[in-house]
């Protein structure tokens, strides 16, 4: 007798909407889809199950369950073979639908009669089908072919979830081994969370590429951007554009001098080539400095300083910190001779320069500023973008320029001129530096990736005991590399979140990054970084996260955009912190191509410190601190818990925010709300 593999071949396929709000105050926020594919819920758990009492199996992923069973272990030649299908949705907030089988072939067996083309029209979360079918040896085959394994298994994307489930049986037919596999595709995707009228609170949103973050005197919160852009706000939530009256504030003669250096004359609009500003007020000057950006083709790029008695201006061009870029012809405008006391070019910028193309092989590109004061009231600049990497100048605190009395050495990581390189190299990724001393660490905040909504552009985070290093990550890996990698989704730096959507988003929040950061007069501490979505454009907008420091001493962020949250330094009791949450997983290996974004699973956080539904384990909360531990997906997070409105709402609910000790995955959790 000749035998085939019967394969039956079954897709589940459901549509959803989502509709998104964000901020407890405010806060609009569009956002968008996906959980990692490196969750650990793609594994598969396989149980014994005697549903006919025959030949029984079953394969269970991301908490849905397929079962097969007949009703013998053997039969004989002519009988039929009556086989029984459970799919088990226990994936709580989440759907599957229209399960259809696509073909069957074997030879003998074959199916009694053909099955339908759809076998259900839903499976919702807490939902079970069942489906029995009988196969014998007297009918022609209906169907053919095997279907292939779908390689996107676990990914999420648009808020849909791909499983590949294959359970099987064997028996006895006639005396020979037979094999009988289901050969499964489900798509998931999860329940929108709608918020009801009452329950709605509208912001005013803004856009500023590279937000650098600013408070004025008065109490008013300023953010300036690449291209000269500019907005307002005095609660955070709330934001008010003056883009106009910023650029117009520029007089040609400042124009101009901004210029000198680095006439792009290929720019559309005299703003278009000026990126990424960072603003202090210096109290030694008496004025506002801003610390601006000329990029410029090949590297030649500086870094100019704009004063100005007021926030908004008028600015006036007071000199360049530092030039990249620069050529034999080009030497004497820089101010490299009065640093290293070389008359003619030195030979390290012309055996990596710019004639070969070379320079970024050890040189910064001249951008991206961040300007600071230390502990000791030390002034000093951050500056970079890939290439060479990010490096650290020390400043004259009385003019705000370069401090020419501090020298450099030149060696592997460090220049006489450029000064210490604190991170990146060999064109690794990574702009945008920001340092922000917080509690007792100076952090250090990069941006790794391509700024393109399918960029993979994420924030990462070092710290030091030191204004200029060295930082390193939780794991102890330095932010400095030595060798060329592609490290858009490696584990070095801690990332605070990568794409994400909740379940009131509309899209996905991704390519999150060049942020800045501070801490207020009140004590919190915030992250300012603009964001894409996964609606297809590259259109982006500011949001404002409240940062915590965990018990080990390292940044988290809030889960949602800030709404006016305090932290209740004391914490909450062990009661308080019960019951079922919806918990993100913040894995590195995200195909951000695809728009990849993580989703939510739900988890509870049992009276007897047990975690039960989507990952199971163990939690504890540490008496008088905010502080709650989670030991679940073989891994131990500690985590920052606090009250939040969710994003769009006046719904306050229980959240945590926390790292993983050994994966430095970030984790997010927000108790569920009864719709």
């Amino acid at each position: 007798m000749k035998k085939k593999i019967t394969s039956i071949v079954l897709a589940a396929v459901m549509g959803l909407s989502v509709i998104s709000l964000a901020g407890c105050t405010g806060n609009t926020s569009s956002s968008g889809s996906s959980e990692s594919s490196s969750d650990a819920d793609a594994s598969s758990t396989v149980v014994n199950d005697d549903t006919l009492g025959g030949a029984s199996f079953a394969d269970s992923k991301q908490n849905v369950t397929v079962k097969l069973s007949t009703d013998k272990t053997e039969y004989a030649a002519g009988e039929k073979v009556k086989y029984n299908l459970i799919i088990e949705n226990d994936r709580t907030t989440w759907n599957a639908d229209s399960v259809t089988i696509s073909s069957i072939t074997y030879d003998p067996l074959v199916s009694e009669s053909q099955l339908p083309a759809n076998i259900l029209s839903s499976i919702a979360a807490g939902s079970r089908y069942e489906y029995t079918g009988v196969l014998s040896d007297d009918a022609a085959s209906a169907y053919s072919g095997e279907a292939a394994k779908d390689a996107s298994e676990g990914k999420v994307y648009n808020g849909t979830s791909l499983i590949n489930i294959a359970p099987y049986v064997k028996f006895k037919y006639n005396g020979e081994d037979v094999l009988l596999r289901f050969t499964m595709q489900v798509t998931m995707n999860q329940e929108k969370l709608r918020y009801t009228k009452d329950q709605v609170v509208v912001s005013t949103d803004t856009c500023c590429h590279d937000p650098s973050i600013f408070k004025d005197k008065d109490g008013t919160y300023y953010i300036f951007g690449t291209h000269m852009t500019c907005s307002k706000t005095t609660d955070l939530i709330n934001w008010t554009n003056l883009d106009n009256a910023y650029r117009s504030s520029y007089d040609e003669e400042t124009r101009n001098l901004i210029r000198a250096y680095n006439d792009d004359e290929s720019s559309g609009s005299w703003y278009s080539y000026l990126w990424a500003p960072d603003i202090i007020y210096n109290e030694a000057m008496g004025k506002y400095c801003m610390y601006l950006s000329a990029n410029g083709d090949y590297w030649q790029s500086n870094i100019v300083l704009l004063t100005a008695d007021e926030v908004m201006g008028p600015y006036e061009y007071a000199g360049t910190v530092v030039y990249g870029g620069f050529t034999s012809d080009l030497y004497d405008q820089t101010d490299v001779e009065k640093v290293t006391g070389e008359s003619t070019i030195p030979d390290r910028y012309v055996t990596n320069g710019v004639a070969n193309r070379k320079w970024g092989d050890k040189w910064p590109n001249c951008i991206d500023p961040c300007v600071f004061y230390d502990e000791e009231g030390k002034l000093w600049m951050s500056y970079g973008s890939w290439s060479g990497g990010i490096f650290m100048l020390e400043l004259d605190e009385n003019t705000g320029l370069r401090d020419y009395d501090v020298t450099y050495a030149t060696d592997e990581h460090s220049d006489a001129y450029f000064g210490t390189k604190i991170a990146g190299g060999w064109y690794v990724s990574g702009e945008a530096s920001y340092i922000q001393h917080i509690g007792d660490y100076y952090y250090l905040f990069i941006s790794y990736g391509n700024l393109e909504a399918k960029g993979g552009y994420n924030v990462r985070v070092f710290r030091s005991e030191s204004p200029d290093g060295p930082y390193v990550d939780e794991l102890g890996t330095s932010a400095i590399f030595d060798k060329l990698l592609q490290n858009f989704n490696a584990r070095i730096g801690v990332r605070l979140f990568g794409g994400y959507k909740w379940r009131f988003f509309s899209v996905g929040e991704v390519a999150q990054g060049h942020n800045s950061a501070f801490v207020d007069d009140d004590g919190k501490a915030y992250i300012v970084f603009h964001t894409r979505t996964t609606d297809g454009t590259e259109g982006h907008h500011v949001k404002v996260h409240q940062l915590f420091v965990n018990e080990d001493g390292w940044l988290v962020a809030a889960p949602f955009a800030y709404g006016g949250e305090t932290l209740k330094e004391d914490g909450y009791s062990a009661e308080e912190y019960v019951g079922d949450y919806e918990v993100m997983i913040h894995m590195l290996d995200i195909d951000y191509a695809n728009l990849e974004t993580t989703l939510s699973n739900v988890i509870s956080l049992n009276e007897d410190g047990t975690v039960s539904g989507y990952y199971t384990g163990t939690w504890e909360s540490k008496d008088g601190t905010a502080y709650i531990t989670l030991k679940i997906n073989n891994e131990e997070y500690h985590c920052v818990a606090l009250k939040m409105c969710m994003e769009g709402s006046n719904i306050e609910t229980m959240v945590f925010t926390g790292l993983g000790l050994s994966s430095q995955f970030t984790i997010w959790g927000s108790r569920m709300i009864t719709e």
